[in-house]
């Protein structure tokens, strides 16, 4: 059995003798810790894990580090068990790319996860849920049905227990009624020319000013609009000798790929969100 342990508090001394002094003290042993201390705040966070010869209690495990470790230190922690496969609720319009990439990748079984559905304001990418055996369902959204088409998205969301939400160029605004409860858990994609090069056509208008790299950021979803803790990001070269459509290329193959690493870390449970900005653990 493997637990990962994820913490911030105020930094003090102490705490990591304390943590790895519990997990000896349970039959544990550490084979992996990160920690990193913002100075400037004065918090400390940590990333601890450990394995057991032997099945434990998750319950009993929690209650008893609340009491003896997280209340000293005024912590903010989590547990997690290598038997937890979280389940991922996908969304998506009408471009195709992300969404390919992330069902290879968890087809091929390189992403751990369960994915209950597929949720669209458009039917457009049914097709890709048949290929992949994955239920697509079809929820129009306009001015007039969106209230009513949320309360059917958190509906899917709670009927499927899902913990956490990938918008695979999902091209809605996504209200607080969904990510009041989801979060830091719903994460999105979007080219890195916000707010230069907002609006419909960013490649176009970063092709117009003659750029030399374009960029892809994957972050998680906030109420302010594209502004929430980023989780990754990237960049490729380009030139006066790329076209606009080459451009597009570039920008969705780079989009698929940041997702993808924001997806695996998300996973992993290497994120930690504070002052919405993140820890990213190695």
């Amino acid at each position: 059995m493997k637990l990962t342990i994820l913490i911030h508090c105020p930094d003090q001394s102490g705490i990591i003798h304390s943590t790895t002094g519990f997990i000896t003290n349970i039959g544990g042993n550490v084979v992996y810790l990160d920690q990193h201390v913002d100075k400037q705040a004065g918090v400390f966070f940590m990333r601890l894990e450990c394995e057991f010869l032997k099945t434990l209690n998750l319950l009993d495990v929690k209650n008893d580090f609340e009491q003896k470790i997280a209340s000293r230190y005024l912590m903010q922690w989590n547990i997690f068990t290598d038997t937890e496969k979280p389940k991922m609720g996908l969304f998506v319009s009408k471009y195709n790319h992300c969404l390919y990439d992330l069902l290879s990748r968890y087809q091929s079984g390189e992403l751990w996860v369960d994915i209950p559905f597929i949720l669209s304001n458009h039917q457009d990418l049914e097709y890709i849920g048949e290929q992949f055996n994955i239920p697509y369902h079809h929820i129009p959204v306009t001015k007039e049905t969106k209230e009513d088409a949320e309360n059917k998205q958190l509906s899917f969301l709670q009927k499927h227990e899902v913990d956490f939400i990938v918008l695979a160029r999902y091209m809605q605004i996504v209200s607080p009624k969904i990510i009041d409860k989801f979060p830091n858990r719903i994460i999105n994609i979007h080219h890195s020319f916000l707010p230069a090069f907002a609006g419909a056509k960013p490649y176009h208008a970063a092709f117009e000013r003659g750029v030399k790299i374009i960029g892809a950021t994957s972050h998680y979803v906030t109420e302010e609009l594209d502004a929430g803790p980023i989780i990754e990001q990237d960049v490729v070269a380009v030139s006066h000798t790329h076209s606009i459509k080459d451009f597009v290329a570039k920008g969705r193959d780079l989009e698929k790929i940041v997702l993808a690493r924001a997806v695996k870390l998300h996973l992993s449970r290497k994120t930690m969100v504070y002052n919405n900005k993140t820890v990213i653990f190695s």
